[in-house]
């Protein structure tokens, strides 16, 4: 079996799909595009330079397009932090008192939770909010803002 130049471009695109969805990076994904474009380039009958310049181009410049587009995104908070992974940031508890480690028992959700105070923060007794959650301690900050 002969396999053409053209095709060897479609194969290899194809391979670079599959890698992609066995691993979830979105850049193999833009790799594909530079192959598929030296594919067509292979159509249209342009020599092995002109093939290798549209897929560094086309391949080179969508990885590059999306690059700039994530860095222009904003950045997510840290895990612990992060209201979209955990909805108890940003909830309210009431703290009777502070220890001498700066730690607490607080009744939230029906269960007593172990409680630290945030660094820097004032121990108060009085309303806190859950500003992260470190396996299973609530991180505390006064106030009543979310």
């Amino acid at each position: 079996m002969d396999l053409s130049v053209a095709s060897f471009w479609w194969v290899a695109a194809g391979v670079a799909v599959a890698a992609e969805l066995a691993t979830g990076t979105f850049y193999l994904l833009m790799m594909a595009l530079g192959l598929a474009a030296a594919a067509i380039a292979a159509h249209l009958g342009l020599a092995t330079a002109g093939q290798l310049m549209a897929f560094a181009l086309v391949g080179g410049g969508a990885i590059a397009a999306w690059h700039v587009h994530r860095s222009r995104q904003p950045r997510s908070a840290p895990v612990p932090e992060n209201r979209d992974v955990n909805l108890d940031i940003g909830e309210r508890v009431h703290v009777i008192g502070w220890g001498t480690d700066r730690t607490t028992r607080v009744q939230y959700r029906g269960s007593t939770w172990t409680a630290r105070l945030q660094p820097d923060a004032p121990a108060g007794p009085g309303e806190h909010r859950v500003v992260a959650v470190e396996g299973n301690w609530l991180v505390l900050a006064p106030g009543r803002s979310r």
